[in-house]
């Protein structure tokens, strides 16, 4: 399975200090859109300081005019509020879905902890319909707990 040979790759670039958690992060989004073929833009979004938004990190894929997400908005933004993963298999069924993109079918984002705080999140499109399983789910889960390791 490609997650497992991905693991030892993202603590890698996690445990690589010479680096900048910004160009981490971005080392992250690079290697996980290159070797998952049904991830098409994969990013990371924080929470901005106090207030109720979320503001967009590094990422790899086609420009977004998604900078900032409300808190609640689009499946981000519902991740920011209810600290838990959210899987969507068919993004023309949601109701509350921010298009980034008509090619985007699919979305998958996970929370990132920091001491059990919701801090950010990673976002992965699709343009395959219904392409994620509990596996991306787990690995996804894994490199999230890998980069709040860097983020405390």
């Amino acid at each position: 399975m490609i997650f497992e040979q991905l693991k030892p790759q993202v603590e890698t670039i996690v445990s690589n200090a010479s680096e900048t958690v910004e160009t981490r992060l971005k080392n992250i989004c690079k290697l996980l859109e290159a070797h998952v073929d049904y991830y098409n833009w994969v990013g990371f979004y924080f929470k901005n300081g106090d207030k109720e938004e979320l503001l967009l990190g590094p990422y790899v894929g086609e420009p977004t005019d998604h900078t900032v997400i409300p808190f609640g908005k689009g499946i981000c933004g519902q991740v920011a509020v209810s600290n838990e993963n959210f899987v969507v298999p068919d993004v023309s069924a949601q109701d509350n879905y921010i298009a980034c993109s008509i090619t985007v079918k699919a979305e998958i984002v996970i929370p990132i902890f920091v001491n059990g705080e919701n801090i950010g999140q990673i976002d992965i499109d699709s343009n395959t319909p219904d392409p994620f399983t509990q596996a991306d789910e787990r690995f996804l889960e894994f490199v999230c707990k890998k980069v709040s390791e860097i983020l405390s």
